[in-house]
């Protein structure tokens, strides 16, 4: 067996029931790495143009990466990609836990599922015996029932279980994916994929683990992190991504009352700090790591239950449930987190579309019989939590919403429309790009919409001086760039750091990790045996988002798409970035030097025919060719 891989991916059609094993070899490998670089080649050679995303052409891909399994701390990651419900164009999403890992254990790199069942049914791989099983017993079962069944039927209390609650089962377009219970494919609706593939879960475990070139240096970088992650990671062990709570409102960055403002009133008792004081019981992590970042929390007040067994709510939940609703309790954001997770509800979508309706409620833009029973004021607890379960119920209000930002123009008229913040159909993150502008141009050009994930967060790089300059210094950015800036320096800094943090989406590796892309190289070179380097692993990162950018190309998706919402050209309405906006002419300029920079085309934005062949894709030069896309 080579190092690293197995060379074995599953391939299940639900439509027959056939499963059978693709088997590539080193090249393919090399070529990909993992996660995205498998997710866009399986879905530009599969999924034809302008399918629906929630019919049986679609395929949903699952893809672990080289490192997945080997013991290295946040490696556990894995991707799900498929056509986007939520964007009809590339979908993606990232997770941890356990569930990667015991794929690899079963020896496979990943799956790839096709077609669509009659009824539905759950996928159970143990080891070398994969077979689909009835669930129609499970469906319109929540998650941590659903689980639990699951590992009953199995008989392995150790299965990891990959699924779907009723916001999947009922095809709320920005439906998740749980894995365990504590990790979440979150972004661009794969939930709902799974949904209208009759597929309530994948239940996996295996005992056979990847073999590594080098054992010792994988068992030094595992020490390395454990010795030095308190020095680098500071308090993310004790509040999690919530600390950023207090950063965020502090630099007047904090996403409030849907982006209208900056700082928010009531932050102390929605912070990290707040949370570990007074609901937190236990900590959580993903295979391998010792940070224990996961919250798990607790609340026993009469009307107000909060099940230990769905977590506790991160940064992106806080943010979506609390300051941009301008809810103050976070108790209440705990519970709206709950609700999310038992029905697999993607928490940041869900949060924005919830603060798009109580601005258009503000502004008389609702009709009053969608507002019966709900109280949509900013601060209303009320009415976020019985907004949030008529999303999963497909009732009322929460009917519209469920479709995504896309449908409100049709449904509630364009000036509402305006008020539900998107990219390409996937509501924003948490992050304000008034004030981090790398940020929104990374929001515009992510070929599946707003996401923070493969992104910069251009404070880090404002001051050449802090330690976290040293991976710009790395990649020969010497020079510090202010944060707000829009300029050439700042297209060139969001080129280079943004390749060096996708890296991640192909290795699956966690975002959080202090590896320098150094570590990471020595990481790819001791799980395979490869004489690696930078330039193989950026390059293999920089395929695998123009493939992305192709796929959309395909859609029919253009340069128009990468924009932002109108707010953000606007001047913020409080805290001390009050009055900051996004210089319109400056924003476009930028964007078409990133595009320049990357290898774009001004007007379509797919990749020039050069690039194509610069990164060896010659054969979606053809596919783009034959659907008349490439003009250069």
């Amino acid at each position: 067996m080579p190092n690293g891989y197995w060379g074995r991916i599953l391939r299940v059609n639900l439509s027959n029931r056939e499963i059978s094993v693709d088997e590539p070899g080193e090249k393919f490998y090399r070529t990909y790495l993992g996660g995205r670089g498998i997710v866009a080649h399986y879905l530009l050679k599969e999924v034809p143009p302008g399918c629906d995303p929630l019919g049986p052409q679609n395929v949903l891909v699952f893809a672990p990466s080289i490192l997945t399994g080997l013991g290295i701390p946040g490696a556990g990651r894995n991707s799900v990609g498929a056509k986007s419900p939520l964007t009809g164009g590339y979908g993606e999403g990232e997770g941890g836990g356990d569930w990667g890992v015991k794929l690899r254990w079963a020896g496979y790199d990943g799956i790839v599922i096709t077609g669509q069942s009659e009824k539905p049914v759950y996928l159970w791989i143990n080891n070398e015996t994969v077979e689909l099983r009835d669930a129609s017993h499970l469906w319109g079962q929540e998650a941590y029932e659903t689980q639990n069944a699951i590992r009953d039927e199995v008989g392995d209390p150790r299965a990891s279980v990959a699924l779907i609650g009723p916001g999947g089962e009922r095809l709320v377009r920005f439906a998740c994916i749980s894995q365990d219970m504590h990790a979440f494919i979150g972004r661009t609706g794969m939930g709902a994929v799974m949904g209208s593939k009759r597929l309530k879960a994948i239940a996996v475990n295996g005992k056979t683990r990847p073999d590594a070139a080098d054992a010792e240096s994988i068992k030094k970088i595992a020490l390395w992190l454990r010795e030095n992650y308190e020095a680098t990671l500071g308090t993310m062990k004790e509040m999690g991504t919530a600390r950023g709570v207090a950063i965020l409102n502090a630099a007047g960055a904090l996403p409030t009352r849907n982006f209208r403002e900056g700082s928010f009133e009531g932050y102390e008792t929605i912070s990290g700090r707040y949370m570990t004081d007074t609901i937190l019981v236990d900590r959580d992590a993903c295979y391998a790591c010792p940070v224990h970042c996961k919250r798990v929390v607790e609340v026993n007040e009469e009307g107000l239950i909060v099940r230990r067994e769905y977590g506790g709510p991160e940064y992106e939940t806080i943010g979506g449930f609390g300051s941009a609703c301008g809810i103050d309790d976070i108790k209440v954001v705990a519970k709206a987190n709950e609700i999310a997770n038992r029905n697999t509800i993607d928490t940041i979508s869900a949060g924005l579309m919830i603060a798009g309706a109580m601005e258009c409620a503000e502004l008389g833009l609702l009709p009053a019989h969608l507002m019966d029973g709900l109280d949509l004021r900013f601060g209303s607890a009320k009415g976020l939590l019985g907004l949030l379960e008529q999303i999963v119920e497909h009732k009322g209000l929460g009917n519209i919403l469920a479709e995504g930002p896309q449908n409100i123009a049709m449904e509630l008229g364009e000036e509402a429309a305006a008020y539900f913040l998107h990219v390409k159909g996937q509501p924003l993150p948490l992050h304000e790009p008034r004030w981090k502008t790398g940020m929104g141009l990374g929001y515009a050009i992510s070929p599946s919409g707003a996401d923070h994930m493969h992104n910069i967060h251009d404070n880090v790089y404002a001051n050449e001086q802090a330690s976290s300059f040293d991976a710009a210094r790395n990649m020969g950015i010497l020079d510090a760039v202010e944060t707000s800036e829009l300029s050439p320096a700042k297209a060139r800094l969001f080129v280079y750091m943004m390749l060096n943090k996708s890296v991640n989406n192909s290795l699956t590796l966690c975002s959080f990790m202090p590896y320098s892309l150094d570590m990471i190289v020595e990481q790819v070179k001791a799980s395979t045996g490869w004489n690696t380097s930078h330039w193989e692993v950026l390059k293999a990162t920089e395929r695998a988002l123009n493939m992305a950018r192709a796929f959309n190309a395909r859609e029919g998706f253009t340069a128009k798409d990468d924009n932002l919402p109108e707010r953000f050209f606007t001047p913020l309405l409080g805290g001390p970035l009050k009055g900051q906006a996004i210089d319109r002419e400056q924003f476009y300029q930028t964007r078409d030097l990133v595009y320049d920079m990357l290898g774009w085309d001004r007007q379509s934005g797919a990749p020039k025919r050069w690039k194509l062949y610069e990164l060896g894709l010659d054969w979606l030069v053809e596919d783009l060719e034959k659907h008349g896309i490439l003009r250069d």
